[in-house]
């Protein structure tokens, strides 16, 4: 991530090792289930979320930048981490996932339409 001048080391390596794990997490299980007439996902036993033992180990390694204006780490990592999660899957599988998350039943779906 292209955060200019790097100001604070651990802030930046923090807010990109979240962002990656969050991006993570919603790419591969996160959605609001609802039936007809109300969300049934309304708690977090019921809402499917990355859990610690599923994390990615995430590593960020920082290159300085001198003389450049600090833009900031918030949110950088979202775009790009679910962008090659989803084109290693399509790689792998020769069929591009368009329904979030990538489940079982969107990489089926995406393989019969093919």
């Amino acid at each position: 991530m292209d955060v200019g001048r790097v100001v604070n080391p651990d802030g930046v390596r923090n807010q990109i090792e979240g962002g990656a794990t969050q991006a993570a997490s919603w790419t591969l299980k996160e959605r609001v289930r609802f039936d007809r007439r109300r969300i049934t996902s309304g708690d977090w036993a019921s809402y499917p979320i990355l859990r610690f033992s599923e994390a990615p180990e995430v590593c960020v390694e920082l290159v300085e930048h001198p003389g450049t204006p600090s833009v900031g780490a918030g949110e950088a990592a979202q775009g790009p981490v679910a962008a090659a999660i989803a084109n290693a899957l399509a790689h792998a599988i020769g069929v591009r996932v368009c329904d979030l998350p990538l489940t079982r039943e969107s990489v089926l779906t995406a393989i019969e339409r093919g």
